[in-house]
């Protein structure tokens, strides 16, 4: 498992690969990768079970992700890249004609490591309790995680699952929410008016947390305080407090860059205030 200095490192890498991903392609979702990127990174490569040699994608015998809000390609494939999962240079090849890496996560293109395919918002989740009820079943004690977004909550499909995940105990599941309270149109409380989401997920019967989305301390204790409350009977959600755009001034804080790529200067601005940790590919 990485260190904390390790995984900043890696964080910084992962938000250069998603600046220049989405500039090369012209297109993507950089904000929420962006926000996302600090502890997806701690998942990856602290704290979640899984090997890239071994992976199947029925997913027994490791732990799985599942990317319930598949706009957030970017990040995702970037840490799929530097885990090991397909070549790093790979990544160049985001939202091009023909690519494994399609702007939302596809099975059908064999890219190794998705276990399911996403971009319809609010159907991870029950994908995702499909494969921790499936591991219930089979005995097997690995863990199942599951990213959605704070504006995907606004999908009835979500609170649909989270009924069911609350009522069949599944307590092998650890979902996260992406809360930067930003969303395409603008702040999550003026579109749909979501109100206390943590309060929510609470009364719908699950074990919440939360914790800062951008502090490697903070996050490997939301994760090992999470996974202390698996197997107690009740779903856990982590709310991880977020900023969209986090890493680069000028997208930081705004959903001005919730779907849209930066121009070749933008983009060299950005990246003059990432560090370059791994290699560029």
């Amino acid at each position: 498992m990485a260190s904390i200095e390790e995984l900043k490192k890696i964080s910084s890498q992962v938000r250069r690969d998603i600046i220049r991903m989405v500039t090369g392609a012209k297109s993507g979702h950089p904000g929420g990768s962006m926000s996302s990127a600090d502890f997806l990174t701690a998942l990856y490569f602290g704290v979640m079970e899984h090997d890239p040699a071994t992976w199947t994608r029925d997913g027994r015998g490791q732990d799985v992700f599942i990317l319930s809000a598949g706009h957030l390609s970017p990040v995702y494939y970037s840490l799929l890249a530097r885990s090991g999962y397909f070549p790093v240079s790979e990544l160049g090849t985001f939202r091009h004609f023909g690519t494994r890496l399609q702007g939302h996560p596809s099975v059908d293109t064999g890219l190794k490591g998705v276990f399911q395919a996403s971009g319809s918002l609010g159907q991870g989740l029950s994908a995702a309790a499909g494969f921790a009820l499936e591991k219930k079943l089979d005995n097997d004690p690995k863990t199942v995680y599951t990213l959605l977004g704070d504006g995907e909550c606004e999908e009835g499909q979500i609170w649909e699952a989270a009924m069911f995940c609350a009522h069949h105990k599944i307590d092998n599941m650890i979902a996260m929410v992406d809360w930067n309270n930003q969303q395409i149109d603008g702040n999550i409380d003026d579109v749909a008016g979501v109100g206390d989401l943590p309060e929510k997920w609470k009364v719908f019967g699950w074990t919440v947390l939360e914790c800062d989305g951008h502090d490697f301390n903070e996050i490997l204790k939301g994760f090992a305080a999470a996974k202390a409350e698996l197997g107690k009977g009740k779903p856990v959600i982590i709310m991880m407090k977020s900023d969209m755009g986090h890493g680069v001034d000028f997208m930081a804080g705004t959903n001005a860059w919730h779907g849209k790529a930066p121009n070749e200067e933008q983009c060299k601005v950005a990246l003059s205030q990432l560090e370059e940790t791994l290699g560029d590919y």
